[in-house]
């Protein structure tokens, strides 16, 4: 059960966590990556994030051609753009060169989940001014729905809780995250925003009022706060248990053919399917060209209320998202649920971890219940949880609608 966490805190002198609580961030980052283990693994996202040009998630290394196209939903630029500009006016000129980055930067694709502070891109909000970090807040709270909003300061404070847990303020805390801007604020040409930390990655693409806001991570460890001022603060327990419904609500034939495995850890896995850092996602930081092939059953499969089912998980997924574009997303979703496959690992008894993942050509989600790392549990434990939100096919971080922008503005420049 969620509460069971504190079964599994560690020892202030476990080796995991010891002296963490006189470091601050920079200095327990130059201490993890002096563990063979972890260099290895921040040193191939290094390497890819250098080398490897964005060419975006999909099923057999081909893009599907015409899924993504220029059209206005609603999405709230000008209001988006307001607070970005008065990010900016309260901005000295040493933090806007920090904020600020071309569209097409390559600091967009630098998120990354874990504590460890590796890419030192834009604004750290535990190091700035408060109204600076307020105008960043403000950014979020006009591009994301209140729902979407409140979720978001939940993980951030959720991420305070451990951080009081394990002793690691100057490490983890509610505003242990970095925000950078991409591209000139406008209420209509492109450009966006991310905002990544411990547990929390948002990256957002606006143009002429239609939204691109993923790769989206989202997760806690614990993700229930039993103690202090925010005391019943939960997180991601929806769409864990809309999940876990719908696996229980599928027919034996067809869960056997989402089950790609009985155990969360199974011994038939292949080597490396339990990752390093990402336990069992696929689609993690620094896999935005990743080739991952469908598997288990598809939407077209499914009775009409399992496939209703399938479609009110996925907005447990999207709520995050203001009412035009979350409207377009799950309209594109519905259009294309027949092709949508779901897969499931673990078991569905109450106690049982699982993961599952949701593909479909125009969108990607991933669930998992991941093993301690700042808490001790050995196993994947359900009070430890990971989401990711991805636009396979080349659309995550509005990349091919920037590409079809750019298009259309060269043709309006050609003579008649």
């Amino acid at each position: 059960m969620a509460g069971g966490f504190r079964a599994h805190l560690r020892d202030p002198g476990d080796p995991r966590i010891a002296g963490i609580a006189d470091m601050d961030a920079y200095a327990w980052a130059q201490r993890v990556l002096g563990i063979p283990r972890a260099a290895e693994l921040f040193a191939s996202w290094r390497k890819r994030y250098a080398e490897d040009r964005f060419f975006g998630i999909t099923t057999d290394g081909k893009r599907v051609p015409g899924l993504f196209q220029l059209a206005p939903e609603g999405a709230p630029a000008a209001a988006m753009a307001d607070a970005a500009d008065r990010l900016l006016q309260l901005a000295a000129p040493e933090e806007r060169l920090a904020l600020c980055h071309p569209l097409d930067a390559r600091e967009w694709r630098g998120w990354m989940n874990p504590e460890v502070y590796l890419h030192r891109h834009g604004l750290r909000l535990d190091e700035v001014r408060p109204a600076l970090r307020d105008g960043v807040l403000a950014v979020l709270c006009a591009s994301l729905s209140p729902k979407g909003y409140d979720k978001a300061r939940g993980l951030m404070r959720i991420n305070h809780f451990l951080g009081e847990l394990v002793n690691a303020p100057r490490v983890m805390n509610e505003y242990s995250y970095n925000f950078n801007l991409f591209g000139t604020p406008s209420a209509t040409a492109p450009w966006g925003w991310n905002f990544h930390g411990h547990h929390l990655c948002l990256n957002c693409l606006v143009v002429d009022g239609q939204m691109v806001m993923t790769p989206v991570f989202m997760g806690a460890e614990p993700n229930r706060i039993d103690a202090g001022p925010h005391a019943g603060l939960a997180v991601l327990e929806d769409v864990e248990s809309r999940g876990l419904a719908l696996m229980r609500a599928l027919p034996d034939a067809q869960q056997r053919r989402a089950r790609l495995y009985e155990r969360k850890r199974d011994p038939a896995m292949p080597p490396g399917r339990v990752a390093v850092g990402d336990e069992l996602h696929l689609c993690g930081a620094f896999q935005d060209n990743r080739v991952v092939p469908y598997e288990g059953i598809a939407g077209k499969d499914l009775g009409v209320p399992a496939r209703r089912m399938l479609l009110d998980l996925i907005a447990g997924y999207l709520d995050y998202l203001p009412d035009g574009p979350f409207q377009a997303r799950m309209q594109a979703v519905e259009r294309h649920l027949g092709e949508t496959h779901l897969c499931w690992i673990g078991g569905t008894e109450d106690d049982s971890p699982f993961y599952y993942r949701i593909q479909g050509p125009v969108l990607i989600v991933e669930f998992d219940h991941h093993a301690g790392v700042f808490l001790g549990n050995p196993e994947p434990e359900k009070f430890h949880i990971h989401t990711l939100v991805r636009t396979p096919n080349g659309n995550d971080y509005g990349m091919e609608l920037i590409r079809l922008h750019c298009e259309r503005e060269r043709a309006k420049q050609l003579p008649a």
